[in-house]
């Protein structure tokens, strides 16, 4: 077992499956692209344990709470994990975070994106610590996003 493996294990985390879109929905690209040291990671949302999409839906600061899309961004992440995990067979090498894009369904007025990207970061410093785990980030609203989901959450990463 990985060393991110193990300390996913250690918090009761697990990754899940490869997204199940919902029916009719044609996902024409890659959710990983590896380029030499670099690992570019597609939009990303959160997933149930069964890699369909998961609830709740809405927008941050009307349906949900700030709370409520702290943890969709953590189980984006565990999504994000998952889609790196099938295509590098090991998140061990993962060597460094090098940037994260956060997008939050937001309700107009709302303005504490960050708070609620942090569920993102946390998981990512906690896991890969301080030094492999630092990344830049960006965390903005958006009027929608898709399926209606409170958050997605695009990536970088260089890769040993």
């Amino acid at each position: 077992m990985s060393k991110i493996e193990a300390r996913l294990a250690e918090l009761g985390l697990t990754l899940p499956p490869a997204v199940r879109p919902p029916p009719g929905v044609v996902l024409p690209f890659r959710f990983v692209r590896v380029l030499g040291h670099r690992a570019l990671v597609s939009g990303h949302s959160p997933q149930a344990a069964d890699g369909s999409v998961a609830g709740p839906f809405g927008k941050v600061g009307r349906e949900l709470t700030v709370e409520q899309g702290y943890d969709a961004a953590r189980l984006t992440v565990l999504s994000i994990l998952g889609s790196l995990q099938r295509e590098l067979g090991d998140l061990d090498r993962v060597a460094n975070w090098v940037r994260v894009f956060g997008m939050v369904n937001s309700a107009p007025g709302f303005v504490r994106q960050p708070a609620v990207i942090n569920g993102c970061s946390d998981l990512i410093l906690q896991l890969w610590g301080e030094h492999a785990g630092a990344h830049a980030r960006s965390a903005v609203g958006m009027a929608e996003l898709p399926f209606g989901v409170p958050v997605e959450i695009e990536a970088e990463v260089e890769v040993a």
